[in-house]
């Protein structure tokens, strides 16, 4: 199979699209991205964030994962905890946005075209907490993803050294990094869902 990895074909999301999906103001990066060897604190901070995450909401946090490069033990990563929060209706914002904006979480994005996505950043702690309902595919890709960045040396090496080649280059947006990362993690993936 041919490698994907060099992403040359990637054309960004315009700032349009992008504001588009930004709640409040959209601010360009235009510059590289920071990446950091794995941190053995970021599972406390993941846990601390957790437990708040958990005692605000309730039983509405069906699920509160640690997800993305700083769940994977070894792997260099933005120093930003990724977390993954479950609802019943992620479209049904009232019933858990409020609830989280008391607490200091702020929303930032709000993608209804892609599985009712939201995104928050945290009060005190610099976090990316995605939000899902219950039963998108999406939760279970990216928890399949982590699962296999953590036991598969192979592709978690393959995966940073990706990371590191893209972290070079000057980014409009961090979006755009992301973005540009989709091969490379498409890749991963059919090795991962060819174990099933």
């Amino acid at each position: 199979m041919p490698s994907m990895q060099d992403n040359s074909d990637f054309i960004p999301n315009s700032d349009e699209d992008l504001q588009k999906v930004t709640v409040g103001e959209l601010k360009p990066h235009n510059s590289h991205i920071t990446l950091i060897e794995y941190d053995p604190r970021w599972p406390k901070l993941f846990d601390r964030e957790a437990t708040r995450i958990r005692s605000v909401l309730g039983n509405k946090a069906l699920q509160v994962e640690h997800v993305g490069s700083t769940s994977v033990p070894g792997l260099c990563a933005k120093p930003i905890i990724d977390i993954l929060l479950v609802v019943s209706d992620s479209a049904d914002e009232m019933s858990y946005v409020p609830d989280l904006e008391k607490a200091g979480y702020k929303l930032r994005i709000r993608e209804p075209e892609w599985f009712e996505h939201r995104l928050f950043k945290g009060p005190d702690t610099d976090i990316n907490l995605h939000v899902f309902s219950k039963g998108t595919s999406e939760v279970d890709r990216m928890l399949r993803f982590r699962d296999w960045l953590r036991a598969n040396k192979s592709d978690r090496d393959n995966y940073a050294r990706v990371k590191r080649n893209l972290a070079q280059r000057e980014w409009r947006h961090v979006q755009h990094y992301a973005d540009a990362k989709t091969s490379i993690v498409q890749e991963i993936m059919e090795r991962a869902n060819a174990v099933e």
